[in-house]
């Protein structure tokens, strides 16, 4: 049986494999068509994309005790170009990574402080704080997804990284992204 560590560092993987065919479809899109008004709670692809990292970078930094709290969210829209914002967010992955692979049962057994505006401090537990990372990414990915049905570009396959039987589809983007093909 995995451990608790094991499983997040495979979400981990899957975070960052999704997010860069994400990426990979919105590249298709010219900025106009990034940017086009779109039902969301963020109003167009571009803006979605943006917020998905701006929260990744929060809880990233919480996770790693890096102190920069709501500061990190306090421009909603970082980057205006789509190439940036994607290499922003595997540098993003890339951390999230590496926090995951050094999780150990000592870490998975404490609390990290999450920071908000007005400087309200909350105390809370490292698996709570990935399993609300994880789900953010997922429904905000859904949301990208959803979007990129009413553009030229199909939306991409996001679910065919665990199972076995769907490892050749996914392999050469897995060694693309130094990821282990499974």
């Amino acid at each position: 049986m995995a451990s608790l560590a094991q499983h997040f560092l495979e979400m981990a993987r899957n975070n960052a494999w999704a997010n860069h065919r994400l990426h990979a479809a919105c590249a298709l899109l010219d900025d106009a068509e990034l940017k086009a008004g779109r039902l969301g709670f963020f109003g167009s692809i571009h803006r979605t994309l943006n917020h998905i990292l701006i929260v990744d970078w929060y809880y990233v930094d919480a996770l790693e005790r890096g102190g920069r709290g709501p500061a990190l969210y306090a421009d909603p829209e970082p980057y205006e170009h789509l190439a940036k914002l994607t290499a922003a967010q595997q540098v993003s992955d890339r951390r999230l990574l590496a926090y995951s692979e050094a999780l150990t049962d000592a870490t998975l057994g404490a609390s990290v402080e999450l920071e908000r505006e007005g400087g309200a401090r909350h105390p809370e537990r490292v698996p709570s704080v990935l399993a609300h990372l994880f789900q953010h990414q997922i429904h905000h990915r859904g949301q990208v997804h959803a979007m990129l049905s009413g553009t030229r570009v199909p939306p991409p396959q996001l679910d065919e990284y665990f199972l076995a039987e769907d490892a050749e589809r996914r392999a050469s983007e897995l060694r693309a992204l130094g990821l282990p093909v499974q």
